[in-house]
């Protein structure tokens, strides 16, 4: 075993994927339900599922129209 390595000719794999980030996210029962039902439709994985959707929303620039509602007392 050498005891350096040179690396400055490397090359990525191109077949790994592409590396993904585990966090935690608090989503309500039924949008989870939503996708889950959703996973046994199509056979895909539910969380791949969330994922796919968050990224058609980023990569179209999807905003989110919120309206605030002020309650009259």
């Amino acid at each position: 075993m050498r005891s350096e390595y040179d690396f400055t000719n490397a090359v990525r794999n191109p077949y790994t994927k592409k590396e993904k980030k585990a966090i935690t996210i608090r989503l309500e029962a039924d949008v989870v339900d939503y996708f889950k039902g959703m996973s046994r439709e199509t056979g895909i994985p539910y969380q791949n599922l969330i994922n796919l959707y968050l990224r058609d929303c980023a990569e179209n620039s999807r905003k989110l129209s919120l309206v605030w509602n002020k309650k009259e007392k």
